[in-house]
């Protein structure tokens, strides 16, 4: 779901559900295909019916099932639609005709492959899918939302806005997610209109996020997994000439520079990746730049340029498919090498150019993770640059050195727990800020439901569960943190009339809020390994120590809530003018003082 390298993901089969902690995404196994395919809950059970062959009898749709459905199925369903009207204008309508297929013809692109990517034609009016779409019971801001209206000023009312097609005139490319599900456009204007972008594409919005798709990636997944390698190219009709050509495992970055979510989205289905550029690239060397993060992803990167004045799609449009493929084979070299190359032809003799394209050369190395690939590259640079080996491998160690000491590497975690931080922090200055008060009293509330929700039903001694013990010695004690005093304040609602707290009944729960909270908590990053068993060493789990835990989460608990007591205390006597109120105040402090001294004394805490 994000990018980091450090192991956050986190499966409980036993209770059904997932947790990431680092990016905090949680749910059970339909929401981690949502999530994972950007899927609507309706896709996901279609898809994990069909991965298992279940059967799914659809009923008809209801005024009010549509009423209820997501603004992303709306924005979804009014994309397909937009699509489906492009499309249309295409093949039916005389300006579509005459102007859209007239363009893609030109082009040299056949019939069959103008449907295969759903191309379209977007009418030069102002209100030509607008029109279609309201009438056709869409909302107005939903149109708004799927970037395919925009809003002005009404001329007859300055209070009101009017909406307008945002798409008019262009030929439509319309860009679909891993599933197939058009989430955006992209457009190319076929006048010389100076004041128009050549290319407009659709805003970032609920379902469409530039920097996280490919086009061409529902139309290339396949052909991607199958021949183990992807072909990344510029620009739409890149794409689509390059499967015309047979070229199927192909896709683009609109344009832009790879992101680590598109490049992590290609690494979903292989590990190799090549660059097509243009024979005539003047970015060529700003481009290499970005690939740096490919490597990052542990991907094995190579370059083909194409000869000048050619881009994929002219050239293979001249050459065709089979010798597109020759060419390819025949020039493409791996990243670094070719970098190497390119960068040493521009430095020439200059020792200090030479100089600055070694480190540069490098820091393109220190991405790489497998040792043995980085050694083949320091011999085959050491080649390319005609320098000692010996040298990039200085270089090497110099810059991972002085990477860990300015904090980038990673840091071994933490080996202390929570309990022997809050006694050190404790020990350390006892007269706690509030700030300081306010996240002790967050922590051990989280860690007082983490003990409910895992382990409510256990016994902690004969006759009483954790959870009982816990509730009724917490009952006078109200939960600062929100998600959690809803919580504690439903366990005890349901305990009092006899019905189950388990860790389930929040797994389910209704409120998006308590859901996610629940399953955060119930998503332990550590385990107690099983091979201490090997060697007869008995490493005590949380079942074997539940008693003392429970009776110490109790007690810390409310420590953290007397700490906060005093300090609001304390906030009432620095307002008070009345003498007599503030004696009172103070003599409730002491009070509150030889309790929290009775706690510190059960936790071993000793307060200097």
């Amino acid at each position: 779901f994000h990018n980091e390298k450090s192991p956050s993901f986190s499966v409980t089969p036993s209770k059904g559900i997932y947790h990431c902690f680092g990016c905090g995404k949680s749910g059970d196994s339909i929401q981690f295909i949502m999530d994972h395919e950007t899927f609507t809950f309706s896709e996901a059970i279609v898809f994990l019916a069909n991965k298992y062959n279940i059967a799914i009898i659809e009923l008809g749709r209801k005024d009010e099932d549509v009423q209820q459905d997501t603004e992303r199925e709306s924005i979804l369903i009014a994309l397909q639609y937009a699509n489906d009207h492009y499309v249309h204008n295409l093949w039916e309508n005389d300006e579509g005709k005459s102007i859209g297929l007239s363009y893609f013809r030109e082009r040299g692109f056949i019939d069959p492959i103008i449907k295969k990517f759903n191309l379209g034609y977007s009418l030069d009016a102002w209100e030509g899918l607008l029109t279609k779409a309201l009438a056709d019971q869409f909302k107005p801001d939903i149109l708004q939302k799927a970037g395919l209206a925009l809003a002005r000023e009404n001329a007859n009312d300055s209070t009101k806005t009017k909406l307008y097609d945002r798409f008019r005139g262009r030929v439509m490319f319309p860009i679909h997610s891993v599933a197939g599900k058009v989430i955006g456009f992209g457009a190319r204007i076929l006048t010389k209109e100076k004041n128009q972008p050549k290319y407009l594409n659709s805003p970032e919005g609920e379902v469409y996020h530039k920097s996280k798709v490919l086009y061409g990636i529902f139309q290339a997944k396949t052909a991607i997994r199958k021949l183990d390698e992807c072909f990344l190219v510029e620009g739409y009709t890149d794409v689509v000439s390059l499967h015309q050509g047979g070229i199927e495992h192909v896709v683009a970055s609109s344009g832009t520079a790879l992101t680590e979510d598109q490049i992590k989205l290609v690494r979903r289905y292989t590990p190799n990746i090549t660059l097509l550029f243009d024979g005539d690239n003047a970015g060529l060397k700003a481009s290499l730049r970005g690939v740096d993060l490919i490597l990052k992803e542990e991907m094995n990167v190579s370059i083909v340029v194409l000869p000048d004045q050619e881009d994929p799609d002219s050239f293979v449009r001249k050459l065709g498919g089979e010798g597109m493929m020759d060419y390819i084979k025949q020039n493409k070299k791996d990243f670094i090498t070719f970098k190497a190359g390119l960068l040493s032809e521009e430095a020439g003799r200059d020792p200090y150019k030479k100089a600055a394209v070694i480190k540069d050369i490098v820091e393109s190395i220190t991405q790489i993770k497998d040792g043995i690939k980085r050694a083949v590259f320091f011999r085959e640079c050491s080649r390319v640059l005609d320098v000692d080996e010996q040298v990039l491998i200085s270089e090497y160690n110099k810059l991972i050195y002085n990477g860990r000491n300015n904090g980038k590497g990673q840091q071994p975690p933490s080996s202390e727990t929570l309990e022997d931080v809050l006694v050190e922090q404790q020990n350390e200055n006892p007269d706690e800020s509030l700030d300081h008060v306010s996240l002790l009293v967050k922590r051990e509330e989280e860690s007082a439901i983490t003990l409910l929700l895992n382990h409510f039903d256990e016994l902690v001694d004969e006759k009483l569960s954790a959870g009982t013990y816990i509730l009724q010695e917490l009952e006078e004690i109200t939960f600062q943190t929100p998600v959690y005093n809803s919580m504690i304040t439903e366990m005890t609602q349901r305990l009092s009339k006899g019905e189950t707290v388990g860790s389930l009944y929040f797994i389910k729960h209704p409120d998006v809020g308590i859901r996610k909270e629940a399953i955060r908590l119930l998503s332990s990053p550590h385990a107690v390994s099983a091979n201490w068993e090997k060697f007869h060493i008995i490493v005590p789990t949380n079942i074997d120590l539940l008693p003392t835990l429970t009776q110490r989460s109790v007690l810390r608990t409310k420590r953290v809530a007397i700490l906060r007591m005093m300090h609001d205390i304390m906030d009432k006597i620095k307002v008070e003018k009345d003498d007599k109120v503030i004696m009172d105040l103070q003599l409730q402090i002491r009070e509150v003082k030889k309790i929290s001294d009775q706690i510190n004394g059960l936790l071993g805490i000793v307060v200097g």
